[in-house]
């Protein structure tokens, strides 16, 4: 199509090279074929409308995006695909893990898969900043939970292991609504079989979460030791960024000293810019590695932004902040998945920390879109062959 400036009506000289002058530029070349695929989709499987209705698109069920308010909902309204052998046909698949056995203070984390696909209806397929419309321009689905079970979380760690393991080696890219952060060490415990070389973990959060052991078990407050014991996972490859406050063990400190783990806290960000703090955080999670590992704690984010988390701390991250961090993430590292934990809706209100959460998430799939990297092509890392489930023996 062309890009002759006249398309897009009069703009004033000062926004032509505006971000928003290049939205509307990348707008006008998306096309509308997934749109008219789930047209098709809705009126087969909902019925076409009562024949007062002038739009026949609409369907006499709700299927689809439309109406928001109306549905059974998926993560942004995505097919559900029950059967999980197919998640292979699709570019990214979002698997809910409702466990919040982990927690060490407030539970209800266990209700945060819940609680985002719920609000991820109000969003549509469309993300007006970057130009790109995720119906058209990749595929995304919803898997549903993994069974974890709630009365002994060593069994639900090797139910998640198996569910992630089994999602990842497809070739589709995973996205884990959790649940407590103590999910993080059975996540990339079921990545790491599948790679070829090390992974890096950008870990966003204010504490630390990489003691042994809390109250004698592997708690919410301990993945990342867990996880930097897997052979190609190591601590030199583990950035924590944002941490501080009153809620950092010191049981965690010492092992990160320890193991020379990084940490970089608000202050540091402040101090030094959040881009080169981020650049920082990026070389040393890419050192020596073929991938990276995205886990997004909702409690980053200043308390007075997200009140619906088990452990809220002042003096966080800023929403716009948090939204920059995972952009550039997403677009400068080799994103291999993404966990986004520690939603607890019981104390949310108006389910904003649940809709930060999805906003999260959202742009990490857009820029992923804008980056040339979804649609996913088979990453040269990615083992071919089936890999050895060690939780599983």
């Amino acid at each position: 199509m062309s890009d002759d400036p006249s398309r897009f009506g009069k703009l004033h000289p000062g926004l032509e090279d505006s971000q928003a002058a290049e939205a509307l530029r990348k707008e006008a070349k998306l096309g509308d074929a997934g749109w008219k695929r789930e047209v098709e989709r809705n009126l087969a499987l909902g019925l076409s409308a009562a024949p007062s209705i002038t739009d026949r698109s609409i369907s006499t069920f709700s299927r689809g995006e439309l109406p928001h308010f109306a549905g059974i909902n998926t993560f942004l309204k995505a097919p559900y695909v029950e059967d999980v052998h197919q998640v292979g046909a699709y570019d990214a698949a979002v698997l809910g893990i409702p466990l919040d056995i982990g927690a060490t203070y407030r539970s209800g984390t266990r209700f945060g898969p819940q609680g985002i696909r719920k609000i991820s209806a109000l969003y549509g397929a469309y993300y007006f900043e970057l130009g790109v419309d995720l119906r058209e321009q990749m595929t995304l689905c919803d898997l549903g939970d993994v069974f974890v079970i709630p009365a002994n979380i060593e069994k639900a760690f090797d139910q998640i292991s198996r569910a992630v393991s089994y999602v990842f080696a497809s070739g589709t890219f995973p996205i884990m609504l959790g649940g407590d952060h103590s999910i993080g060490y059975p996540c990339v415990r079921g990545i790491a079989p599948h790679v070829n070389g090390n992974i890096g973990i950008i870990h966003v959060d204010r504490h630390v979460d990489t003691q042994e052991k809390d109250m004698d078990e592997r708690m919410h407050t301990t993945p990342w030791f867990h996880a930097t014991n897997i052979a190609n996972a190591p601590p030199k490859n583990l950035v924590q960024f944002g941490i501080g406050g009153w809620q950092v063990p010191r049981a965690g400190v010492a092992v990160s000293r320890e193991r020379g783990t990084t940490i970089m806290t608000i202050t540091d960000i402040m101090e030094m810019g959040l881009d080169k703090a981020l650049d920082i955080a990026m070389e040393v999670a890419t050192d020596g590695t073929e991938a990276v590992y995205l886990s997004f704690d909702i409690d980053s984010v200043d308390a007075g932004f997200v009140p619906g988390t088990g452990w809220p701390e002042p003096g966080g991250l800023l929403p716009r902040e948090a939204l920059h961090i995972v952009q550039r993430v997403a677009r400068e590292t080799d994103l291999c998945a993404m966990e986004l934990v520690e939603v607890a809706p019981p104390y949310d209100v108006s389910d904003v920390t649940a809709l930060l959460a999805t906003r999260v998430i959202v742009d990490v799939l857009a820029t992923l879109v804008d980056a040339g990297k979804l649609p996913r092509q088979q990453p040269t890392w990615l083992k071919t062959e089936p890999a050895q489930e060690p939780w599983a023996l």
